[in-house]
């Protein structure tokens, strides 16, 4: 290997993206165990590798020169190969640095509280030192010296800035967060250095409170830039971060269509699925291949009850992934959950079609005839709106032309970037 990417478990990274955008090399990922570590950093066959979790104090000794940024922290996460020489670089510290300052967050005289006391804290609190903060809380799960509990942080209700330098809530066990923010009443930000999913159950919160929301994608990428700039000894715009960020946004994010049995959401995935580099899945049709059962079947036989837990364990796993266009059924917004995880990876786009234009179908058993829809239409359309970062107005008849076809994906990428481009990057 010249060059890559060493750690525990790399099944989920982007590094070999963003650096293979950013620079003409081959960049691998080399997953190690603990007990592999030594051997590979003493035969040294690499040309410049980065180091994660768990291993960037680790190799702290093997580097016989390191620069301020990781003596100051005590973290590495870059090492270059100079003729046998291993030089150690931290460039998690210029990225988190650079990720606040993108996103338009001064610690100056703030109070900030870091979730988690491992390496990642330490480059949060060397650059809360940097930018001037005014006091900083490190919260642990156990008592350490300088840090608080979690129950003892809710005393602590004055905090300006939050980050989240935890593993809590990252995939695979997005569920989770470290924090309930309702208790901070004067934050304003909130930071994540988790960026899969791109919007963590903690981010999603912020949001809902109406305090700004980063995750940590920006702050990878802008590492990477940096470490690629100590790997060949070049240097590149930081232009290029935000070029990068918005190319891997624009690539995992998922398209999320939600709306009325018939409404068109399947084929208007399918149709979305032809013109960008994203595969359609139907939440319904994967119930329908892993029961061995058509939808109207699985209601007959066991319920709705049954149906909306199958549905429930879908669209949970499905959310998880990037990259895709996900059809829900109509009856996906009725669970709440069913969107928050959606919005971890996804953009909702509520598919609007006006009820007289709804079809009766005998193969959905809750929209069987013209009564049962307008009933389902009056309960659901304040869910489809609330739930609906855009909305798209589907007034095309079900025997689309590829003329009109193109008109509704031209639509409804035109929103779909649009947020992309001004709330999510």
């Amino acid at each position: 290997m010249e060059y890559g990417l060493i750690g525990e478990k790399l099944g989920h990274s982007f590094s070999k993206i963003m650096h293979e955008k950013l620079a003409d090399y081959t960049y691998e990922l080399c997953p190690l165990a603990k007990d592999q570590l030594d051997i590979f950093m003493q035969e040294k066959r690499f040309k410049a590798i980065n180091v994660t979790i768990p291993y960037k104090q680790t190799v702290l000794p093997y580097c016989d020169e390191l620069d301020e940024a990781a003596k100051c922290i005590g973290v590495v996460n870059t090492i270059v190969n100079r003729n046998g020489k291993l030089w150690g670089y931290n460039t998690d510290l210029a990225g988190f640095l650079y990720n606040l300052k993108s996103h338009g967050i001064d610690l100056k005289d703030k109070k900030l509280m870091i979730c988690g006391s491992g390496g990642t804290c330490k480059t949060v609190m060397a650059a809360a030192q940097h930018m001037g903060a005014k006091e900083i809380v490190v919260v642990s799960r156990t008592k350490q010296t300088h840090t608080v509990t979690y129950e003892e942080c809710l005393h602590h209700k004055d905090v300006n800035v939050i980050v989240n330098a935890s593993p809590k809530g990252m995939y695979p066990d997005t569920d989770g967060a470290p924090l309930n923010l309702t208790a901070f009443p004067v934050c304003t930000a909130v930071v994540d250095v988790i960026y899969n999913p791109l919007k963590t159950k903690l981010l999603q919160q912020a949001e809902a409170l109406g305090m700004k929301a980063v995750n940590g994608l920006g702050m990878l990428v802008a590492q990477a830039k940096f470490a690629v700039e100590h790997f060949l000894s070049v240097e590149f715009s930081d232009d290029k971060i935000g070029e990068i960020t918005l190319e891997l946004l624009e690539q995992l994010t998922n398209i999320v269509l939600i709306g009325m049995p018939s409404c068109g959401k399947t084929l208007t995935g399918q149709a979305l699925s032809r013109y960008i580099d994203k595969n359609c899945v139907d939440t319904d049709a994967v119930i329908e291949e892993r029961t061995g059962m058509h939808i109207k079947e699985i209601f007959a036989r066991h319920g709705e009850d049954y149906f909306r837990q199958l549905e429930y364990d879908v669209i949970t796993e499905l959310s998880k992934q990037n990259g895709l266009i996900i059809a829900t059924g109509g009856g996906a917004v009725k669970n709440e959950e069913n969107i928050q995880h959606l919005k971890q990876n996804g953009i909702v786009l509520f598919i609007d079609r006006e009820l007289e234009m709804l079809m009766a179908t005998d193969d959905r058993p809750l929209s069987k005839d013209v009564d049962a829809i307008a009933k389902l239409y009056q309960e659901r359309y304040p869910l489809y709106t609330k739930f609906g970062d855009l909305r798209i107005s589907n007034h095309y008849p079900m025997e689309i032309s590829q003329q009109e076809t193109k008109e509704l994906v031209n639509t409804i990428l035109e929103g779909y970037h649009e947020i992309l481009y001004h709330q999510w990057a």
